[in-house]
């Protein structure tokens, strides 16, 4: 039998045991009283980590450094900050990241390579190092400074996103918790957005990056706003053992109820993501299901959720059902027009490839709540997946057309 997962209410990174955080505003943002933009995840104890990152041949240094510091060490912090992104500058990018780490290792006491690094903001611009050392001495650690981390990481967000789950693992109360930001140049592989997890589980090395790859190719992976893939994209997970619990490794006992943890933890943080999407006013979900593998389920899902002719219907709330099938057509995955069954919102308007009579003014209804889904039967397997994103709005344009004035 499953064991119960459970949220935790107001759970954010400092949910689990041994984690601690805090931000301040350095001055990488335009100034507003309650604005932040730089900030401290840390761990009491040395980490087992792992981590999954932009697959852009344009990436931030904070990319190489992580990648990098993840076989030298067990991590004990991450610094974070947003306003620019240490993208597109040259030798300098990678002399910034690397002092970055630096600064945060002398106020955690440790050493620079247990220290992860990730920025995000404007490309092509420098870090203003000199206000991020003051900055860094301005940040005041605590259990209750998780949410300044969750604003500190916030770029075109109009909201934090946090989460913190718990549940049973060797007879020990184990949580995790995880923050994100992301609103806009999201898209697969990996979706743009920063996001980082905790845990006081103890797992080992190579299950938390097995798990972390299955989990990010259900749920980071399955996320798309606009198309665009970012160069500073990264996914952190960070295991401290805090709560006692024998390893966790792959084929234990507990392997399968920490990886459900995880992704419950990683999929609630990518709908808050679709959800937050740049000039959003609804939630899509893409249900494919039926599918002949995993691969086409996921490609097919992803590419109806990432047509600008679907997204434009559903902000219309036009049930424009063909669309959607185009769409499927195009993804290049095995599939029969005549096997195929179709809903929106729960109502059937396709089955076997033959059109519904529906009641439309009804759907359109319907598609008017805040979320709407798409559901597709392929009826030729058994594998099925969800892709999530947002509609499109005239607000998407106006945010992009000034984001740098």
């Amino acid at each position: 039998m499953a064991a119960t997962i459970k949220f935790i209410d107001g759970g954010s990174v400092t949910s689990p045991q041994g984690f601690s955080a805090g931000a301040t505003y350095a001055g990488l943002k335009t100034f507003a009283e309650d604005k932040l933009d730089l900030g401290i995840i840390a761990s009491d104890s040395p980490c087992t980590a792992a981590g999954v990152f932009t697959t852009s041949t344009i990436k931030s240094p904070t990319v190489s450094v992580n990648q990098a510091h993840l076989k030298l060490a067990n991590p004990k912090g991450i610094i974070v900050n947003a306003g620019i992104a240490n993208a597109c500058v040259g030798e300098q990018g990678y002399k910034d990241a690397e002092e970055m780490a630096s600064i945060a290792a002398s106020k955690l006491n440790t050493e620079p390579s247990e220290i992860l690094v990730c920025s995000t903001g404007v490309i092509g611009v420098e870090l203003p190092m000199s206000l991020i050392r003051d900055g860094a001495d301005n940040i005041n650690l605590s259990k209750a400074g998780a949410n300044q981390v969750a604003r500190a990481m916030m770029t075109t967000d109009t909201r934090p996103k946090e989460i913190a789950v718990s549940c049973e693992i060797d007879g020990k109360t184990v949580s995790i918790g995880g923050v994100a930001k992301g609103s806009g140049m999201i898209h697969p592989n990996m979706a743009t957005m920063l996001s980082f997890i905790t845990t006081d589980a103890n797992v080992e090395q190579h299950f938390l990056e097995h798990c972390l790859t299955e989990v990010a190719d259900s749920s980071y992976n399955m996320l798309t706003v606009d198309g665009d893939t970012s160069t500073n994209d990264t996914v952190l997970v960070l295991a401290n053992g805090s709560a006692g619990n024998d390893q966790i490794k792959q084929g234990s006992q507990d392997a399968d109820t920490f990886e459900a943890a995880l992704l419950e933890v990683a999929i609630f943080l990518t709908k808050e993501l679709a959800r937050d999407g740049e000039g959003a006013s609804r939630l899509l979900s893409i249900e494919v299901t039926g599918a002949k593998d995993i691969k086409s389920a996921r490609q097919a899902a992803r590419t109806i959720c990432s047509s600008s002719l679907v997204k434009s219907a559903v902000y219309g709330s036009d049930p424009n059902w063909g669309r959607v099938l185009a769409a499927l057509g195009r993804s290049e995955i095995e599939a029969d027009e005549t096997k195929i069954d179709l809903f929106v919102n729960g109502v059937c308007i396709m089955e076997s490839g033959t059109p519904i009579p529906f009641h439309k003014e009804a759907v359109v209804v319907l598609m008017k709540g805040p979320e709407v889904t798409f559901k597709l039967q392929l009826n030729l397997g058994d594998a099925s997946a969800t892709a999530w994103g947002c509609d499109l709005t005239q607000e998407y344009v106006i945010i992009n057309s000034a984001y740098t004035t």
